[in-house]
């Protein structure tokens, strides 16, 4: 025979209780049982299985705010995200967000690392290009011929360029404390007084200021200085060279874009893990937990409590 309309099979009803039982539990716990008693709770699993380790007569609250044993420390959590981002978060047990820190401390150091090697990589490049191409020889000689005072060109063509080196590199060739000497006394377009040889400013200058474009091995020796003032003047190998040595510039300012994000990833990550332990703590204690036996007492886990009408 069916059912009528409005009822409920009697498996159904059953199931129905249970759930209900087993999920909203008793709000309050009986208290002083008759001895040899166990303690009801309400909860279907705690009133079957409650070990004789609970103690008698001992009232059980079955909701309330977490013990606090649950409280989670927001600097803890900070300072722990500040040395590693996502580590707070995971603390805080925002697991999503701990996944997210991470991942961009990865990526933001990976990249940094990939644009600095790039930059090192370019940096050599340019460099080797500038020890083939450009001679400081021939700067100093066209210098000489051309800028310094004809009263003071003995001087220098004696004391610029050390005898007997003529094998060696162009570097090894002149005296680099003369040659200093003589573009200061030249001043006006000679701005710079070139660095020594293998010095990071060496090698930016040379490809950064007119002045040195005689150096380079497709310079016209003939024409007059101020022609090169102009940079449209200016020689192939040096607007190649100094291109070359702008792209190492842009990775290395790529690498450093790329730190600067890591060092504000751990700064938000430490905000907001912060934050996120303190949230924690506000739903712990809005929250309810459940009392549950364990191999020492009683045990406290959040519960949530649900309620299913017929």
């Amino acid at each position: 025979m069916r059912p009528r309309e409005g009822t409920m099979r009697p498996l159904s009803v059953l199931l129905a209780i249970a759930l209900t039982v087993t999920l909203a539990g008793a709000q309050t716990l009986l208290v002083s049982p008759a001895k040899g008693e166990k303690p009801l709770t309400g909860d279907v699993r705690l009133d079957l299985f409650l070990t004789s380790s609970l103690e008698q007569g001992v009232p059980l609250q079955g909701q309330g705010p977490m013990p606090d044993t649950h409280h989670k420390s927001p600097w803890l959590a900070a300072g722990m995200s500040l040395a590693v981002p996502g580590s707070g978060e995971i603390y805080a047990e925002s697991y999503w967000k701990s996944a997210l820190f991470l991942a961009v401390e990865v990526g933001a150091w990976a990249l940094a690392y990939h644009f600095d090697k790039k930059g090192d990589r370019q940096t050599d490049f340019f460099q080797g290009y500038a020890d083939q191409h450009w001679n400081v020889v021939q700067y100093a000689r066209y210098t000489i011929d051309n800028l310094v005072e004809t009263s003071r060109r003995p001087y220098y063509e004696q004391n610029v360029f050390i005898a007997g080196t003529g094998l060696r590199s162009p570097w090894e060739q002149v005296n680099w404390n003369v040659l200093n000497q003589m573009e200061r006394e030249i001043g006006g377009f000679y701005s710079h007084t070139l660095p020594r040889y293998g010095e990071q400013q060496y090698y930016e200058l040379i490809g950064k200021y007119p002045q040195f474009n005689q150096g380079w091995d497709d310079a016209n020796l003939l024409l007059p200085p101020d022609y090169f003032v102009i940079k449209a003047n200016l020689t192939g190998r040096y607007l190649y060279y100094s291109a070359e040595r702008g792209k190492a510039n842009d990775y290395y300012k790529n690498a450093g874009t790329f730190v600067t994000v890591a060092i504000i990833n751990h700064l938000v990550s430490a905000i907001d893990a912060a934050w996120s332990t303190a949230s924690y703590n506000r739903a712990v204690a809005q929250g309810t937990v459940q009392a549950i036996p364990g191999p020492d007492g009683l045990v406290y886990v959040p519960a949530l409590r649900f309620q299913y009408d017929f």
